[in-house]
C-alpha cells in the first residue's frame, strides 16, 4: 500500500449509489474513494490538506483505502463556527 499526502481539489461524485464513487485530484495525482466515501464527503472539502493510503490501478488512478484530514474536518469547522 503507497501513501499520498496534499491539498484536495475537484471533488465530484461520480456514482450515486448506496456506496457512492468519488473522485477527487489530490495535487497531482486523481484519486478515487468508495469505501468510506460518505464520511469523505463529510470531512474533506477543497483546500483541505489530507494523507491519504491506497493503490494505483491500471487507469494511473490512486484508490483510496484509507484517509487521514491533517486539521480540522469540515464537520469540525462548522461546529466551532455555530458554537460562537
Amino acid at each position: 500500500m503507497e501513501t499520498l499526502n496534499g491539498i484536495v481539489s475537484s471533488v465530484k461524485i461520480l456514482k450515486y449509489s448506496e456506496r457512492p464513487l468519488v473522485y477527487f485530484k489530490l495535487d497531482d495525482s486523481s484519486c478515487l474513494i468508495a469505501g468510506h466515501s460518505l464520511n469523505f464527503l463529510a470531512d474533506v472539502e477543497d483546500g483541505m490538506r489530507i494523507a491519504v493510503a491506497g493503490v494505483y490501478n491500471s487507469r494511473k488512478q490512486f484508490v483510496v483505502k484509507k484517509y487521514a484530514v491533517i486539521g480540522q474536518t469540515k464537520m469540525m469547522m462548522e461546529f466551532n463556527r455555530i458554537a460562537i
